[in-house]
């Protein structure tokens, strides 16, 4: 069963929602539940899965909604990763993040703020960036189904 939110949490997201002209529902508040919970970056099938545990009515379309207004409200963001399902990352502060080609999960890696400016010091002069999104790709040592060119 998913936990409730934290007065703080419920507060984060009525902020957020808010901000975007949306107002908090308990199907919105289930979903963002679901995120928190268990931070291993879901898939929109995944969260609908863990959603219902809580609020067995709730549609895949629903769940969809959720999801894209969080994003479009900076609650949450998406994790593309070539010709995979669309994952989504509560995590708001900077970080990579490492999928392992061997499970499919994907983990997130702090990235210390002196990388984080070396980063933005090799843009081209005049620009500046609003994110950096970085994503490793590998599987941990120990993993037999690797292969090597």
């Amino acid at each position: 069963m998913i936990q409730n939110l934290s007065e703080h949490q419920r507060e984060d997201l009525l902020e957020a929602l808010a901000q975007g002209g949306q107002k908090v529902t308990p199907q919105r508040e289930v979903v963002y539940a679901v995120l928190l919970a268990k931070r291993d970056h879901p898939t929109v099938d995944e969260v609908f899965q863990r959603a219902r545990e809580s609020m067995p009515g709730l549609s895949l379309a629903t769940v969809y909604n959720c999801l894209e207004t969080f994003v479009g409200c900076g609650l949450v963001r998406q994790v593309n990763h070539e010709r995979e399902s669309t994952r989504y990352c509560p995590n708001l502060a900077p970080h990579a993040h490492f999928r392992d080609e061997s499970t499919g999960r994907v983990h997130d890696i702090e990235l210390p703020a002196h990388v984080l400016s070396t980063l933005r010091s090799i843009l081209p002069n005049g620009f500046e960036t609003d994110s950096i999104e970085i994503s490793f790709h590998g599987h941990t040592k120990n993993s037999r189904t690797h292969t090597s060119n």
